[in-house]
């Protein structure tokens, strides 16, 4: 398996493989831990986003909190340490809804969605902060809130548009 970049975020690897059909071709493929994604759920069913900046598309998007499992990281600790690193805020209670691949025709990074609940703030002496490179905004909003931002083209961000749809029976807060 010919790594031909290895990056903090991701490595890529070029090389051939073969095929259920039995023919070899030549494949191209972004090898990316698992990430989780959070959508973190108040009492009162309203859910909170957060605003950050994309280099990649060289703006700032609102989206549900997410990011990486890491080495021998267990996947709803990594769920835990997202939620309390960018909504300040640790999850009592997690519930896995959906695991998904991103991009499988090129990367297999495979997205972890669970509803977090019973949101509680974390002890004074918590190590977990937002990475140096996070500049984050949260904003508490309804279901519906999520739905028109989705619609009007004002969240651009996949895992979100797709996250909200797992909230169907969460209509709370005026959705």
């Amino acid at each position: 398996m010919p790594i031909v970049y290895e990056g903090r975020v991701f490595s890529v690897e070029a090389s051939r493989r073969r095929f259920p059909n039995g023919e070899e071709h030549a494949v191209e493929i972004v090898h990316h831990a698992p990430s989780v994604v959070l959508i973190p759920v108040q009492a009162d069913g309203r859910v909170l986003i957060i605003k950050q900046y994309r280099a990649p598309l060289d703006r700032e998007t609102w989206e549900f909190p997410a990011g990486r499992v890491n080495p021998r990281e267990r996947v709803d600790d990594a769920a835990r340490r997202e939620c309390e690193e960018e909504v300040g805020l640790v999850p009592h209670s997690l519930e896995k809804v959906a695991a998904l691949y991103s991009a499988p025709g090129f990367c297999d990074e495979q997205m972890i969605f669970f509803l977090a609940s019973d949101l509680r703030t974390p002890p004074a002496d918590s190590p977990h902060k937002p990475d140096a490179d996070e500049d984050i905004e949260t904003r508490v909003v309804t279901v519906a809130d999520v739905r028109k931002m989705v619609a009007q083209g004002e969240i651009v961000d996949l895992k979100t548009a797709y996250a909200v749809t797992l909230l169907a029976d969460q209509d709370g807060g005026g959705a």
